[in-house]
């Protein structure tokens, strides 16, 4: 049993970072293999601000937020003056830069040593420790992103950014700004692709470099593109099929 909670808890995991990248790469048409860089700031900013400052769940999980919007924001004022393949080139490339990051800076994420002890959420007094309330918790987020995510893309932000992806000539002819489209869409991506780094780094406890490469970015990336760009629901189903096709194949 706890074996199927772990593989349902991480079914969740990718479900947020591939419904976040959908923001971005499904609505806005924004292709980036750089996801796993925001969902690596989110885990990093709750290790080191739990372990070494004694934050809070609540307020951790704010800061990361926070801090990978700020990248975020900083990257895409750069990274969306190009277009296209010369975008998701530019992704590969703010990918690779972030891990060296995370891996090189000794004091402050300890590089390949990683960052250990990191604390079990406690909420308002309550503590998170059993794979179960875990599992619950990260239902929750998942239903809170889908719903927030749903009414962005039945909103006027999200018909424009629809609208960039199908003809971003004709967007710009009907007078919608396009630039400062792309830049919230990718900026909003980060944010939410923190949430899932903050639960995984409280859930495991632990956390490397090796968790953020260029290979898990794909990984993303490919839930996405199987679930259906734009489907939100379909990257759960997605997810949970490339998290449980490997573990089934081992028993074979």
């Amino acid at each position: 049993m706890e074996y199927l909670l772990h593989l349902f808890i991480f079914i969740c995991f990718y479900t947020l970072l591939s419904q976040s990248l959908n923001l971005s790469a499904g609505f806005t048409g924004l292709i980036s293999f750089a996801h796993a860089s925001f969902y690596g700031i989110g885990a990093y900013t709750a290790a080191i601000l739990s372990t070494q400052f004694g934050f809070s769940f609540l307020l951790s999980i704010s800061l990361a937020i926070l801090i990978s919007g700020i990248i975020a924001l900083i990257i895409s004022l750069i990274a969306l003056r190009t277009v296209n393949d010369y975008f998701i080139i530019c992704t590969l490339g703010i990918q690779v830069i972030l891990f060296s990051i995370m891996n090189n800076w000794m004091d402050l994420t300890r590089g390949p040593l990683g960052i250990s002890g990191i604390p079990s959420i406690s909420i308002l007094g309550f503590k998170v420790e059993s794979k179960t309330g875990f599992l619950f918790l990260s239902v929750f987020f998942v239903i809170i992103i889908w719903f927030l995510l749903h009414n962005i893309s039945k909103s006027g932000f999200g018909k424009t950014l629809i609208a960039i992806n199908e003809d971003e000539i004709y967007s710009q002819s009907i007078g919608k700004n396009v630039y400062l489209s792309k830049i919230v869409s990718f900026t909003l991506s980060a944010m939410f692709a923190a949430i899932p780094g903050t639960l995984y780094a409280h859930y495991i406890s632990y956390i490397d470099p090796t968790s953020f490469t260029v290979q898990e970015s794909i990984f993303i990336l490919s839930i996405v593109i199987i679930g259906g760009l734009g489907n939100l629901t379909g990257s759960f189903f997605a997810s949970a099929f490339l998290v449980l096709l490997p573990e089934a194949l081992r028993f074979i």
